[in-house]
């Protein structure tokens, strides 16, 4: 009878154990807070965030990333600018080294905006805080939210180096009317 309940702690132990490795050092929940990546990501959802995928690699355009914009807050925005790459928007138009870029997952916004209204403001890299150079420097990314209008990403916060990158969203698990992979 003894050995049962030790085996039973054994298998406790390593099932808590592997439970805590996958989620400090594989994947995490994340909930999203706010409007700012409407209409992609609700205030409420709820999402995974693949941490292994920039430990062996590193953000793509228009990655959903979940990075450390403070001590104790984290945002979720879109990698827009990746390293090498000077980036405006004039407008209402992306432009990255000056040739324009299209946003799908923008396209419904612009539709519904009325005559003169734009989605995003024009802005270059200069004017950035605390940037310097012309195009995004080795180890920093972009990212902008999606409802443009209602977002602090870059704009605000300056580029985001890649150590504050947290992971990727890769999946909304909550609520059940919006499970789904993000691509």
């Amino acid at each position: 009878m003894g050995n049962k309940w030790i085996d039973w702690l054994k298998a406790l132990f390593i099932a808590i154990l592997l439970a805590v490795v996958v989620r400090i050092l594989l994947f995490a929940p994340v909930v999203v807070e706010g409007p700012s990546m409407l209409p992609t990501l609700h205030n409420g959802d709820h999402l995974i965030v693949n941490k292994v995928n920039y430990m062996i690699g590193e953000p793509d355009r228009f990655d959903i990333v979940v990075f450390h914009a403070t001590a104790d807050k984290d945002y979720i925005k879109r990698v827009i600018g990746l390293p090498g790459e000077h980036v405006s928007v004039s407008n209402d138009q992306l432009f990255i080294d000056g040739e324009p870029v299209d946003e799908p997952f923008l396209e419904e916004r612009k539709n519904g905006l009325s005559n003169g209204n734009v989605l995003t403001r024009d802005f270059t890299l200069e004017g950035l805080p605390g940037t310097t150079e012309d195009t995004i420097p080795e180890g920093y990314v972009l990212v902008l939210g999606d409802n443009r209008n209602n977002s602090t990403d870059s704009r605000m916060l300056g580029l985001i180096p890649y150590e504050q990158i947290v992971g990727e969203a890769q999946f909304v698990y909550f609520p059940f009317n919006r499970i789904r992979y993000l691509n």
